[in-house]
């Protein structure tokens, strides 16, 4: 079932929304985990994660998937060191002629895949990267309702956007809960 019976997804970017950057690396606190550190967690920019996201994300009213180049690494790295469980992650499809017509339009390559993967359900898109493009190309070709939320690199997920995504999401509920 597609449509508005279900909750809303959330497409989650790791690069930019969780792990900041594009400031001097000073200004940003870095977090301790008791985890172990396996191979593919050994990126030293996972430590800029604040651990307050998890259960920020997983309070907000919607399905959360992750929408990241970190692709399956996003649930061996990045759900443990913030409380998440395993999430859905969009597996994106292979660079065509297509998105090379896209990406000289402006479109991000991810948008495409994401609406794709929404198939008609409602979504919001938290990224670093969305522009006027991308957010006009999904008015155009997706039937359900759309956020996309640009995210500043420099600062990462803030309570401002946490106001945004809950007030947002909370208007696409479905009016008898989700199902």
């Amino acid at each position: 079932m597609t449509g508005s019976g279900q909750r809303p997804l959330l497409f989650l970017d790791v690069d930019g929304p969780l792990i900041p950057f594009g400031a001097a690396p000073q200004q940003y606190p870095t977090y301790q985990t008791d985890l172990e550190p396996r191979e593919a967690c050994s990126n030293p920019l996972l430590a800029r994660i604040n651990p307050e996201h998890g259960p920020r994300l997983a309070a907000l009213p919607c399905d959360l998937v992750w929408a990241t180049t970190w692709m399956a690494d996003a649930n061996e790295c990045i759900a443990p060191r913030i409380g998440l469980p395993h999430l859905a992650v969009v597996a994106w499809p292979e660079p065509s002629d297509l998105d090379e017509q896209d990406e000289r339009a402006g479109l991000h390559w991810k948008t495409r895949a994401l609406v794709d993967w929404a198939a008609g359900r409602s979504f919001a898109w938290v990224d670093d990267e969305i522009t006027d493009t991308d957010r006009a190309w999904v008015s155009a070709h997706h039937r359900g309702h759309a956020l996309l939320h640009r995210v500043d690199p420099r600062q990462g997920l803030t309570d401002a956007d946490y106001t945004t995504l809950t007030e947002w999401l909370q208007r696409t509920l479905p009016p008898h809960g989700p199902t």
